[in-house]
């Protein structure tokens, strides 16, 4: 995991040389990486979807998921760090801890998932792993143990000095870095790496008795110790030990999967899963083959051979090929046709999964991404996966009336497959909306449906996904009296609506006396009161996190039906709604703008104009690191305006950060181009 361009891709298919999976070294700027098996991700140089893999490292399997580093496909970090047991952090020895790393950062400490840190590109001019190690400390509050130190940096970088073992690993003549030298640390850089050692031994003692214990007593402190110390600190989540490397010029993996193996925990050294039976009574899994299966659907994948793929994790006991299996989540059984062990896009066909590992099975009809597989007789419902909301939306539509039908099936698939991005029909206009995490997530979907489902589509500007959200709790009245001859309509109702925690949605209560409203019509009160507070009341978005509450209602033994009922609660829902101090609210982003030092003038006159806020600014040796906050809905075709101020030298990376109130001229407007209100 880590920002991108941090060199995830590139170390993991090192990874894949080394141990023997790969006979050749694919390069991401080539279009050749084994994990970036995508057409788009060839074409871009970046990854967009999380490719999983297996190998062996002495003797152990490690099961691989390397993700993307753009903040619009983070749905992909989080899925996987929710079912790995650890996780290597890669972080460039120039750009440091950077937005997406602090953002990755903290999906893990959600999952309480142990990491080890891999400062890469040491051999990159202005490399600085200490700079890393120091902003590792303050910006993600982390507990780094560095466990190596450069032997050079930039373009003499040559190879890494293991403090543990107090050896220098040295890279020279191979060019693959298959062959390394483990020899004795070179005379000027044995007292560099005593102290070093001494400062590794003392940040591991703040966290380890018995390092704290020997290194008080001046005791010699022996390699074994060391490891066995780090390996109790990372599983704890205490520490976070620090390697060095540069992958691309093939230094400091084999180190790397070293400390895989030495520190990060196996799936028996993790606590049982919790989870709860069908009934919620709380139960836990053993990581144990003898356990009753359970498993975590977290990745469906749609596929022109199969269909569809359903990545699962097994956590306890095993499953095999042809099996039944029962989908606690959704409360039905599911026949496993096939299982796959997946290398990127590659498929080596298995008859069983045991417990810790990966795979991908064919044939699951209704699972779906966090549903939990387990065993029929030992039911159980495993933690769900949270996934953030879209921030960004579009209108499309086939280029013909032939091809409709097609799209609506292949964006139907997609929203399968990915949980961040939404399908849903504008009411009043009937235009088809999509809804992701960016720009770019959208410009992917509907560059696959190009190429994956061959329907052409149409694509209006992207709009921003605004919230509404109640400032405080109101009550009101509606009714529905019509009476012209005959039966009318009579309907009376009472609402209190109040803002619930964000993420909630809308949640209906009845407190209403018996007989107040008669029981066949709450649904209809329900109905009603929804519509009006999804329609919202400024900007044409709809009211999120809301609770409301039925008090009170009249009716009629005659003239009261749903459609009265519907329509008073509708009226009574929008009426409590305006009177409860309702909030606009807009998708803030962190921007992150790296520009030479000639062009910050110009590209700090366009945040501005963009209704940015500059949070700070970085000097690194003739580039500047902007920090800015701005509003989504001003940053459309901010790539192209960055790239004609900086003639093109600037990079920029931006991530959603909160929502916040919109400014009122902005609000209004908002509400005029809706209709008003």
């Amino acid at each position: 995991m880590a920002h991108i361009d941090a060199g995830k891709t590139t170390t993991t298919e090192r990874i894949l040389f080394y141990t023997g999976v790969s006979q050749t070294m694919g390069e991401v700027h080539e279009g050749t990486a084994v994990m970036d098996w995508m057409e788009q991700e060839q074409e871009r140089g970046i990854s967009i979807t999380a490719a999983a893999t297996t190998c062996f490292w002495r003797e152990h399997r490690v099961n691989i998921i390397d993700t993307p580093g753009h903040v619009d496909f983070t749905v992909e970090v989080e899925r996987c760090l929710r079912v790995l047991d650890g996780a290597v952090a890669v972080f460039c020895a120039v750009g440091g801890v950077e937005a997406q790393s602090e953002t990755v950062w903290r999906q893990a400490d959600k999952y309480r998932v142990p990491r080890i840190a891999f400062i890469n590109k040491c051999d990159r001019r202005g490399a600085d792993p200490g700079r890393c190690v120091e902003q590792m400390r303050e910006r993600i509050k982390a507990h780094p143990v560095v466990t190596q130190i450069p032997m050079g940096l930039e373009d003499s970088f040559a190879g890494v000095i293991d403090l543990a073992h107090m050896r220098a690993f040295e890279w020279v003549g191979d060019t693959t870095g298959a062959a390394f030298l483990d020899r004795e640390i070179p005379a000027s850089l044995v007292k560099p790496a005593k102290d070093a050692r001494v400062a590794m031994i003392e940040a591991l003692g703040e966290v380890d008795e018995e390092i704290c214990a020997l290194y008080v007593d001046g005791a010699e402190i022996s390699a074994a110790r060391i490891r066995a110390a780090l390996r109790r600190a990372t599983i704890a989540g205490k520490a976070v030990p620090v390697l060095l490397g540069a992958a691309f010029k093939n230094k400091g993996v084999q180190p790397l999967l070293d400390a895989v193996v030495d520190y990060l925990p196996s799936p028996a050294d993790m606590p049982p899963v919790a989870g709860h039976a069908p009934d919620g009574v709380p139960c836990l899994r053993l990581a144990s083959d003898s356990e009753p299966f359970s498993a975590l659907a977290f990745k469906i994948m749609s596929d022109v051979v199969t269909g569809s793929l359903t990545y699962f994790r097994v956590y306890s006991g095993h499953v095999e090929a042809g099996a039944t299996v029962f989908n606690a989540t959704k409360g039905k059984r599911e026949k496993v046709g096939r299982l796959l062990r997946m290398h990127a896009n590659r498929r080596e066909e298995i008859r069983r999964v045991s417990c810790g590992n990966i795979a991908a099975a064919v044939g699951l009809g209704v699972t779906s991404t966090g549903d939990t597989l387990c065993d029929v007789r030992a039911p159980i419902v495993l933690e769900l996966i949270d996934f953030p909301r879209p921030t960004c939306s579009v209108a499309i539509e086939a280029r013909s009336d032939a091809q409709q039908q097609q799209l609506a099936q292949a964006l139907a698939q997609l929203a399968v497959e990915d949980p961040t991005f939404s399908v849903r029909t504008e009411a009043e206009t009937g235009q088809t909306l999509i809804s992701g995490m960016g720009e770019l997530h959208l410009e992917i979907i509907v560059d696959r449906l190009v190429r994956q489902f061959e329907v052409e589509a149409k694509v209006g500007r992207p709009q921003v996904a605004y919230r509404e959200m109640l400032g405080a709790r109101a009550e009101a009245e509606g009714s529905c009296i019509h009476q012209v001859g005959g039966r009318g309509l009579f309907a009376q109702v009472k609402l209190r609506v109040e803002p619930r925690p964000d993420g909630r949605g809308i949640l209906f209560v009845n407190q209403a006396s018996a007989g107040a409203v008669p029981r066949d019509f709450v649904a209809a009160v329900e109905r009603g009161a929804r519509t009006a507070l999804e329609r919202g009341l400024m900007g044409g978005c709809g009211l999120a996190d809301v609770r409301v509450t039925l008090l009170d209602g009249k009716h009629h033994p005659l003239d009261s039906n749903e459609m009265a009922f519907q329509i008073a609660a509708a009226q009574a829902a929008s009426e409590a709604a305006r009177r409860a101090n309702p909030v606009l609210l807009e998708p803030i982003m962190r921007l992150d703008v790296l520009v030479p030092d000639e062009f910050v003038g110009g590209v700090l006159g366009n945040l501005s104009a963009r209704r940015g806020r500059v949070l700070g600014m970085d000097a690194r040796g003739g580039v500047q690191e902007i920090s800015a906050e701005v509003p989504l809905a001003t940053m459309f075709g901010y790539s192209t305006d960055v790239r004609s101020l900086t003639q093109g030298r600037a990079t920029f990376t931006m991530q959603f950060l909160r929502y916040a109130p919109v400014p009122l001229p902005v609000r209004e407007a908002l509400s005029m181009r809706a209709g008003g209100s």
